[in-house]
């Protein structure tokens, strides 16, 4: 068997599983292929793929080039860039890996307040030999709206009640109980929240019923002083809508993890912003995620070699919304 794991970024899979169990042929790759044509050529001998979600898509087309190809893992329960439905129908088994989201939650908050206090800026004055030259501000006092209070969403509202911050929460199913279990206050609806938060953070999951959630009305909704944070997906947001309300200085600023593609191009517009903050999806990237989910890969091609598959992914679980 010959197993590729791809889009090894920072070239740590080999070390942090034991891939020496596998009766297999294990190859690394650190980089990262757009054409679909290009990754179904390297791809092609390989009988077992492990990704890390959402970096290298995998639709339809590109499992029809892929014959050899009979496991795929991936990180996490849930990936929009891949088809299941078609994976399944060309006899090819998905499986993934827990993730419990820790990591998401602190870099939405490392992210809220390196925009809300100016580190960025900061840091580079203070090390082009300049000292204090911005005024940042306090989060206390101020309200944290949160599109999407489930696992990852409550755990930010949690960290913002202890900053003692305002909490008002939205999403299609979220009820006014609910909320309050959270220390929250249920909006009114999407349009609410945006009109009344000083901070906006996303954390909802991306499918058909979410993609453009936030579009150029919901963000000319939000007021000249706040600031929309994205940890979740780009596509969420409009970001043609986004790139024009920081252009013309309509918001204070946004911090953003996400984008309609990835690797960031090295001319997108957002580069040249002043008001952003930007990473580059490290939402999930921490030592201890990668130490979940490279060896849960591993026993995921362990069990699927016995012939006793786990943590599948089913087309249904795929597809099942998640708030």
């Amino acid at each position: 068997m010959k197993v590729a794991v791809l889009d090894d970024y920072q070239r740590v899979a080999e070390g942090l599983a034991d891939w020496e169990r596998l009766d297999a042929a294990v190859a690394f790759f650190h980089d990262h292929l757009d054409d679909e044509g290009a990754v179904a050529t390297r791809l092609a001998p390989f009988e077992i793929i492990s990704i890390m979600r959402e970096r290298t898509p995998f639709p339809r087309s590109l499992f029809e080039k892929l014959p050899n190809l009979k496991l795929l893992t991936t990180s996490g329960m849930r990936n929009l860039a891949i088809d299941v439905e078609a994976a399944n129908e060309r006899g090819v088994i998905v499986c993934g890996t827990e993730s419990p989201g820790n990591s998401t939650m602190e870099l939405t908050w490392a992210l809220i307040l390196a925009l809300v206090r100016r580190i960025p800026p900061e840091d580079r004055a203070t090390r082009a030999g300049r000292w204090q030259v911005t005024l940042g501000e306090e989060v206390h006092g101020k309200t944290l709206g949160i599109v999407g209070l489930a696992r990852i969403g409550s755990s930010v509202a949690r960290v913002g009640l202890a900053f003692g911050m305002k909490i008002l929460a939205w999403n299609p199913s979220l009820t006014k109980e609910r909320a309050a279990e959270h220390g929250a206050e249920l909006a009114s609806s999407l349009d609410d929240l945006m009109r009344r938060a000083d901070v906006v953070s996303i954390h909802v999951q991306l499918n058909e019923r979410s993609r453009g959630l936030i579009g150029a009305r919901q963000l000319a909704m939000l007021k000249p002083t706040a600031y929309l944070i994205n940890t979740s997906r780009g596509p969420l947001v409009d970001e043609a809508a986004l790139l024009t309300i920081l252009r013309e200085k309509r918001i204070a600023g946004a911090a953003i993890d996400v984008y309609d593609r990835e690797p960031l191009p090295p001319d997108h517009p957002f580069l040249a912003l002043e008001n952003t903050v930007l990473t580059p999806h490290l939402g999930y990237v921490s030592l201890q995620q990668y130490q979940m989910f490279y060896p849960q890969m591993v026993e995921d091609i362990e069990a699927w070699l016995r012939g006793s598959p786990i943590r599948v992914i089913t087309p249904a679980r795929a597809k099942a919304p998640h708030y």
